[in-house]
């Protein structure tokens, strides 16, 4: 669970701001900003449509510049507009 305690301690130790929102089940709710969850949210959308591309999520290029020139055509694909013929 995201928005267990021992999740939200390690995070406070490491001084790093909980963007999850709380459950609604918890008895003291916290703040939370939803416009910070909504941007991790289109980043990690991003990350997992990129993940499921299999040169990227295997990792098969050996240089970095390979890789990067991978995710970077990866990209190119994701934000390209599909027109039905």
């Amino acid at each position: 669970m995201y928005d267990a305690n021992g999740l939200l301690g390690m995070l406070k130790e490491a001084d790093i701001a909980a963007v999850i929102p709380p459950v609604k089940s918890r008895k003291e709710q916290r703040a939370c900003s939803h416009e910070l969850y909504r941007a991790r949210h289109v980043i990690e959308i991003v990350f997992r449509a990129l993940k499921r591309w299999r040169g990227i999520a295997t990792r098969y290029a050996k240089l970095a510049a390979s890789f990067i020139a991978a995710i970077h055509v990866r990209r190119v694909f994701l934000y390209l507009p599909v027109h039905a013929a």
